[in-house]
């Protein structure tokens, strides 16, 4: 297994990824508008995206979001989305994709990377602390919707 950077010649399978990533969160499968989103996203440079690769396929991937702190007047890189295939979990691709971002943090010179997940996702509860991400509890998270 490996894990790179993708490229223009991932986004058929990264599309089919992202759309069961999707599914996973009760969204309706669109891979057509999956592809689109990921082609758009890379083009314009408004995120990065690592994919763990095994014998040619792509099993999972990480996508991240520039952000930046006022406070620290330095960039953040924002974890959106994690998400391995089924039946390649339990392998460790989600720590190398994990490490991926790390990285991209350091030689960024970014201050470091965010990531927010459901109190019942067990498997991500486990996961971050274990790759040294810390839980904050002192900062209330609120979120508005347009619709």
């Amino acid at each position: 297994m490996k894990v790179r950077k993708a490229n223009f010649t991932d986004f058929d399978q990264l599309a089919e990824l992202f759309d069961a990533y999707r599914v996973f969160y009760k969204q309706e499968s669109d891979i057509e508008g999956a592809k689109q989103f990921l082609q758009e996203r890379t083009e314009r440079g408004e995120s990065v995206i690592y994919v763990a690769e095994e014998e040619g396929h792509l099993i999972g991937f990480v996508q991240l979001y520039p952000l930046f702190s006022s406070t620290r007047m330095k960039r953040l890189w924002l974890l959106n989305d994690l998400f391995v295939a089924t039946s390649h979990r339990g392998k460790g691709a989600s720590k190398l994709l994990m490490g991926e971002a790390k990285n991209l943090a350091k030689v960024s010179g970014a201050a470091g990377v965010i990531l927010e997940t459901e109190k019942t996702n067990t498997v991500g509860n486990q996961l971050y602390p274990a790759v040294d991400f810390k839980l904050d509890t002192e900062h209330n998270f609120y979120y508005w919707d347009v619709e």
